[in-house]
């Protein structure tokens, strides 16, 4: 559970930090398609936490990439 609970710190510290340095790029999360998965029983997974951390790593570092 610690786990989880480490991984939703760090996604929410990277959202903010979207929020705060680009603003631009944080409105459009909501229409991310990658969102948290949930197995068959409907509960959020330790993978499904990892892969959407990744996710917003991912789409910083090309709208980085892309905005120099």
């Amino acid at each position: 559970m610690k786990k989880i609970q480490k991984l939703t710190q760090e996604i929410n510290e990277l959202t903010v930090r979207i929020e705060q340095e680009y603003p631009e790029l944080y409105r459009y999360l909501d229409e991310n398609p990658i969102t948290i998965s949930v197995d068959d029983e409907a509960k959020p997974t330790y993978n499904s936490f990892v892969d959407y951390l990744e996710s917003l790593k991912s789409i910083l570092e090309k709208y980085m990439e892309s905005h120099k």
